[in-house]
């Protein structure tokens, strides 16, 4: 959806007695984004998400063109009010201009979940400084700037905020996108401390291999055999783990860096 008009003119929001999360990097229904947006739905949410259609123009899977739409519809099927705003996150304006529209559509966000990311394979020797700058504003830069929109708009009560991000530990032959994974870690495991007095929890996740289309045959060949559960991460084991954090059950895991990914770390 686009943003109103005019924003000063938009409707505030009917009172809602679902919480409102926004979760970023969500164009494609078969992402670990959507099925985040899905459990949390189911969980009693209201949900807000960002794409970026010109990023999976870039990709090998390409836009899936009714999947704003679908999703939406899904969501609603689930009882939640939901917003989608168009984002391009490497514009160190759009974590602000995301919040007033969530915030104008939906409410006070009360959880941020991102699962946005650049990703383009490139190694220490063919890596492009342009490719280098954009992974790190997507990736480290956009993060910062929601998690300090986040901490400065945050009027929840005291315990009830969540901050989570999904990370990777892949560096090799993948330097830009490991590199500016590592410094998202830090910036969110730091939001832990720094907004304590928000009572706001802050937790990375390190999902491990995922396929959601990406995955040549040997790579998903190669993690499959070197998992010890003997499978592939599916969206929902994510879904599931972001849904609990989220939860007041999961309040009290703070500052922590998870791997949950069927032991392949181990």
């Amino acid at each position: 959806m686009n943003a109103h008009p005019n924003p000063a003119a938009a409707p505030a929001p009917e009172a809602s007695a679902r919480p409102v999360a926004l979760v970023t990097g969500v164009g494609r229904t078969v992402g670990i984004g959507a099925a985040i947006t899905r459990r949390l739905a189911d969980s009693g949410w209201d949900v807000a998400r960002t794409q970026w259609t010109p990023y999976d123009e870039r990709m090998p899977w390409g836009v899936q063109a009714e999947a704003v739409d679908t999703l939406g519809a899904d969501l609603a099927e689930r009882g939640a009010a939901t917003v989608a705003v168009e984002a391009d996150l490497a514009d160190p304006a759009s974590p602000a201009r995301v919040f007033d529209e969530v915030e104008q559509r939906l409410g006070p966000v009360r959880a941020l979940v991102m699962c946005h990311c650049e990703s383009l394979d490139s190694g220490l020797l063919d890596t492009t400084v342009e490719s280098f700058d954009r992974h790190f504003a997507v990736n480290a830069r956009a993060p910062w700037l929601l998690v300090r929109e986040f901490g400065l708009r945050f009027t929840g009560e005291h315990g009830s905020g969540r901050i989570i991000a999904l990370t990777s530990d892949h560096v090799v032959d993948n330097l830009p996108y490991g590199a500016s994974k590592g410094a998202l870690d830090r910036i969110v495991l730091a939001a832990a401390r720094e907004l304590a007095h928000l009572g706001v929890s802050a937790n990375v996740i390190n999902p491990g291999p995922v396929d959601t289309g990406w995955m040549p045959d040997r790579v998903r060949e190669h993690c499959t055999e070197h998992t010890p559960l003997g499978r592939l991460g599916t969206p929902r084991d994510t879904a599931h783990l972001v849904d609990f954090l989220c939860s007041p059950q999961g309040g009290w895991i703070n500052g922590q860096l998870l791997n949950s990914d069927g032991g392949i770390s181990a």
